[in-house]
């Protein structure tokens, strides 16, 4: 073997070294953020059933023309579903690695400029200008969404809560496990 054959051979088993070690720190920031990253970041995911899926676009009774926003938008199912109905729906998301998989649904879905997924935390967000929240929270937060929603939304606006309940704002109208208020 020459030199330079030997140069080929050892470069050659150097990048699949490399490459077997990035891709081993790459599967472990991966599982952190995807898995552990919810325990630090947010809410662990949990997907929404189609059924319940339907009562809350059902029960929102969105009309073309409004906006919606979807707190927590896991996988972007729901602002998918809400931007083919014709309106503007936006999704925050806390988890980088749920928006980025939710940002290609909707590439794939062909609804960019009607669905918009926002990588952060939605308490800073002024809601004012929507028409439509909907939200699958968790207990602990329920109690201040709703202070956040009364003071923020304009009459008329309508919640829809999966599951977990306002604790001082009776609902409108209930489907299943699925909740209307209106502000």
């Amino acid at each position: 073997m020459t030199i330079i054959e030997a140069s080929i051979v050892v470069f050659l088993l150097l990048v699949v070294v490399f490459a077997i070690i990035f891709n081993f720190f790459l599967m472990v920031y991966f599982t952190f953020f995807y898995i552990l990253g919810s325990v630090f970041l947010g809410a662990f995911f949990a997907s929404t059933k189609q059924d319940i899926l339907e009562d809350m676009i059902l029960l929102s009774d969105v009309k073309p023309g409004e906006k919606a926003i979807d707190l927590g938008s896991g996988d972007g199912r729901l602002v998918i579903a809400l931007a083919k109905r014709g309106i503007e729906a936006h999704g925050y998301e806390i988890n980088p690695f749920l928006v980025r998989s939710s940002k290609k649904n909707i590439k794939d879905a062909g609804l960019e400029g009607k669905a918009f997924i926002h990588f952060g935390n939605f308490w800073p967000v002024n809601f004012s200008e929507f028409d439509v929240v909907t939200v699958f929270g968790i207990s602990h937060m329920m109690k201040r969404l709703e202070a956040k929603l009364k003071k923020e939304l304009k009459p008329g606006a309508r919640v829809v809560s999966n599951h977990f309940v306002f604790p001082n704002w009776p609902h409108a109208k209930k489907e299943n496990n699925v909740r209307l208020y209106i502000k």
